[in-house]
């Protein structure tokens, strides 16, 4: 599930401006506390990648921050359910957007304010309705898609595994560097960010935080500067683990067949 490319995919569709501006970190979420303490490593590299393990369960929420773009969602894979939601904001154009996925189905409801709105073909007469998605032709537009065996919106674990120095800077609270080239294509730090930072991809700064249970709450990456793109901090937290609600379909009378403009937006 990447929802920064995801995001950039229709931000480019829609010609918006100004995706990749600084942002400012989100507070941490308060995690489901019930379960007992399990003993978390000593080293804080392997307590990192071991925060990560509770994803597999696939039952939690989760926010992020990028630039512009405010977001987050719920991950229910004991109903296979889940959802995405995200905000841009623009003088021109800005856009909210809530992805729905149910077992087999799917819907994506758009909506597009500011003065170039009534210029983008096709939205003005699907506004207000959820646009059921053809899987068919959504094999083809891989953002439109949620992989329900990757759950996590940040790859974490990936990004975890590339790290190259880390130190725990007091209860749960971890910062360090890390080797954006080995981490893959990760959903935070994909393979046209890490080409554009160039040496800089080598030690990308991060903090992080873990609930007493061990479990991932929030991790922020300290984006350097490349070219015209300013130095940003992107920020994913997690919380409700274990206790996250399925997500429901939309209303019938709420719903629409999708145009064929979604599916071309997002074609790969």
């Amino acid at each position: 599930m990447n929802i920064r490319r995801w995001s950039a995919g229709l931000a480019a569709a829609l010609f918006v401006p100004g995706l990749a501006a600084c942002s400012t970190e989100a507070d941490s979420p308060t995690a489901d506390s019930t379960s007992a303490a399990p003993q978390k490593p000593a080293d804080p590299k392997e307590a990192l990648v071991a925060s990560t393990k509770e994803f597999q369960k696939g039952n939690f929420t989760f926010t992020i921050k990028d630039g512009e773009i405010n977001g987050g969602g719920t991950v229910h894979l004991p109903s296979k359910s889940a959802e995405i939601k995200l905000e841009t904001s623009d003088p021109e154009l800005s856009m909210t957007a809530h992805l729905v996925f149910v077992d087999n189905d799917s819907w994506v409801k758009l909506e597009l304010a500011g003065a170039m709105a009534d210029a983008v073909p096709g939205f003005k007469a699907k506004k207000g309705k959820y646009q059921h998605l053809d899987r068919s032709k959504v094999q083809d537009a891989k953002q439109l898609n949620f992989d329900f065996a990757d759950v996590d919106p940040a790859g974490a674990e990936k990004l975890f595994n590339a790290i190259t120095d880390v130190k725990q800077t007091g209860e749960g609270t971890y910062e360090g560097t890390i080797d954006a080239t080995k981490a893959g294509d990760s959903d935070l730090l994909d393979a046209e960010t890490i080409k554009a930072l160039a040496d800089k991809a080598s030690a990308v700064p991060f903090t992080a935080k873990v609930d007493a249970q061990g479990r991932l709450t929030e991790l922020a990456l300290q984006v350097p500067a490349t070219g015209s793109t300013e130095a940003q901090t992107v920020t994913v937290t997690y919380a409700d683990y274990g206790s996250a609600a399925a997500v429901q379909a939309p209303p019938a009378g709420q719903v629409v067949e999708a145009s064929d403009q979604v599916y071309e937006m997002f074609k790969d």
